[in-house]
């Protein structure tokens, strides 16, 4: 009836330890997949700020033409000043 026993805990203990088994793999299948979304994520948001970055140079290079023309039409209007100041003297 003891030899009935241990057999019984050993299959008992070889259940458990497939239990235990089949509940690791489950938990490293479930980090891994956690840590997968996280990489995605993480590599949906340097390319989103790579991309702002390339919109702030584009309207950085917007600005500075925009003012060299404010300069050019500025310097015309000095002229035109300067024009109409010695049409008024004649």
């Amino acid at each position: 009836a003891g030899r009935g026993l241990g057999k019984m805990a050993a299959g008992g203990a070889a259940d458990a330890q497939a239990r235990f088994g089949h509940s690791v793999k489950g938990l490293l299948t479930e980090k891994v997949t956690s840590c997968g979304t996280d990489v995605i994520a993480l590599t949906k948001q340097v390319l989103k700020g790579s991309r702002s970055a390339e919109l702030l140079g584009q309207a950085a290079r917007n600005m500075v033409m925009q003012e060299d023309a404010i300069l050019h039409s500025e310097d015309s209007l000095r002229k035109m000043a300067i024009i109409t100041t010695h049409l008024q003297y004649q």
